[in-house]
């Protein structure tokens, strides 16, 4: 249910344009996928895929497929467990692409469950660099890393701490730095029916007090010369132009950068930006129309460079985008332009201030099933947390003192003389990086069977084995007398 004082509200904001609005809110919503390159390519996937695709314009690896269609789902074919895509809104895909993320970068995800931004900045990172993932709210952190882990990331850290925590650890610290900030939900409203429900005037301006703090703290981790790059999926001009022209008049060495917007997306409003609810916008309605009425100081500048995402222009939800540069330290526009036309190395020397990891005689279980199993080389920080053993980025900060949830690639368990791998181990790995693999059939019975948690017969040395379907790796699997024994995570498992 579309609350009658939001409608009063987009009304008056959009004029003519306001009955189109509304019937596109009646609409069914679009349904969307973003194929990872890290598993597969986008024209491998183009020829494989068993679904019906078009492109989403301002996502390379994004594609709108029917839900309706009879042919497999996305949502419930081994190539979703293999993390070969993700199951994303195709306007949730629209902020990534304008972070303009490099391998070798040091990148936060501030606000990142439940992980589908996260790992679009980790495909355009391929493996290079130190990714922070950061979800305040410990059940969503969970959900996140499970993201993580199936997508196949290998120099991510799940966190679950509150930004004022990150700020005071982290000062200038990152190249880039994502706030997909939790916001009122308007963009919402027909794919999630209790965001209507939940939404009043009174949410609106909490959330838009709530989205200057985390901007707050993003612009304090920020280095000069960095990219910030802010969205909601919320309507709301408080949330939005508000939000943005807050954090530029606070903060002169910020501005918005002007990039080419995508056909569908419209210019942000600078008049909108010191618009309060419905109740002020009407009483300043008679003396200008709602959307001139603005604050006597007039709006920072820059905002008509911030972009809105409307669902009556474009197949997809309403979002919010706006990129922003911190200046460098001599404050012009032209040096943090440079800075950010020189690409950073792919890597970078380990600070003396981070993690210092293991000695090599510490993973050395580790080490003897490598070398008996894998035919590629892992580079990072190892790092052990009791009996489980994790590979950080080279990067990767102190943690101590901070709640962390994923302290990179989890490798598996170290157990007396042995060593146990990891589910998410198994997924980073293509077969070719393995002694042993087996390849499955996406469309055969085995392969559900596997998911399944089922044993199936196999010929050949025993040991461990990489699981794949189409190349993809799904799995362990440990051969012994002639049956794969199924090593696929109990907790995945589904009646397939």
């Amino acid at each position: 249910m579309i609350p009658e004082k939001f409608k009063e509200r987009m009304k008056l904001l959009l004029g003519g344009e306001y009955e189109e609005f509304l019937e596109a809110l009646e609409q069914e919503r679009y349904q969307a996928l973003r194929v990872n390159p890290m598993k597969m390519d986008r024209e491998e996937f183009l020829r494989k895929a068993p679904f019906s695709l078009a492109p989403v314009p301002w996502e390379k690896n994004g594609f709108y497929y029917k839900k309706e269609e009879t042919q497999s789902q996305p949502g419930k074919h081994p190539w979703h467990e293999a993390g070969v895509y993700y199951i994303q809104e195709p306007s949730a895909m629209s902020a990534v692409p304008f972070l303009e993320a490099r391998p070798g970068e040091r990148i936060l995800d501030l606000c990142a469950a439940p992980g589908g931004k996260s790992t679009q900045i980790a495909a355009a990172m391929r493996g290079e660099g130190l990714l922070i993932c950061n979800e305040i709210h410990p059940a969503r952190a969970a959900i996140l890393s499970e993201n993580i882990e199936r997508m196949g990331v290998r120099n991510a850290l799940v966190l679950n701490e509150t930004p004022d925590r990150l700020a005071d650890r982290f000062p200038g610290f990152f190249d880039r730095i994502l706030v997909d900030a939790p916001c009122s939900g308007e963009g919402m409203f027909r794919k999630n029916e209790a965001a209507g429900e939940e939404w009043s005037p009174e949410n609106v301006q909490m959330c838009a007090e709530r989205q200057r703090e985390i901007l707050e703290y993003a612009y304090q981790m920020l280095r000069p010369g960095g990219r910030l790059c802010y969205s909601t999926c919320t309507f709301a001009p408080a949330e939005n132009e508000g939000s943005i022209g807050w954090l530029l008049k606070k903060h002169p060495d910020m501005h918005v950068l002007p990039v080419p917007m995508p056909e569908g997306f419209a210019p942000g409003h600078p008049e909108w930006a010191d618009m309060e609810e419905v109740e002020e916008m009407e009483e300043t309605a008679g003396q200008t129309s709602g959307p001139e009425a603005g604050s006597a100081s007039g709006p920072a500048p820059g905002l008509e460079h911030t972009m809105r995402l409307w669902p009556h222009r474009l197949r997809g939800e309403g979002h919010f985008v706006a990129v922003l540069e911190k200046a460098g330290e001599t404050g012009t526009k032209e040096q943090s332009a440079k800075q950010e036309a020189e690409k950073l190395p792919a890597k970078r020397t380990r600070r003396r201030d981070g993690e210092k990891g293991l000695g090599e005689k510490d993973y050395a279980e580790f080490s003897a099933f490598a070398q008996e199993n894998l035919r590629v080389q892992l580079s990072g920080i190892y790092l052990r947390f009791g009996e489980q053993l994790y590979l950080a980025p080279e990067e990767t900060p102190v943690l101590r003192g901070l709640k962390v949830l994923r302290p990179g690639l989890h490798l598996g368990t170290v157990k007396k003389n042995r060593f146990e791998p990891s589910h998410a181990l198994a997924l980073t790995l293509k077969p070719e990086d393995a002694a042993h693999a087996v390849s499955l059939d996406t469309e055969g019975r085995q392969v559900k069977d596997y998911l399944n948690g089922l044993t199936f017969p196999a010929e050949g040395e025993k040991g461990w084995y990489l699981i794949c379907a189409d190349g993809c790796s799904l799995g362990w699997g440990k051969l012994a007398g002639g049956i794969m024994k199924n090593h696929y995570p109990k907790g995945l498992r589904k009646n397939w």
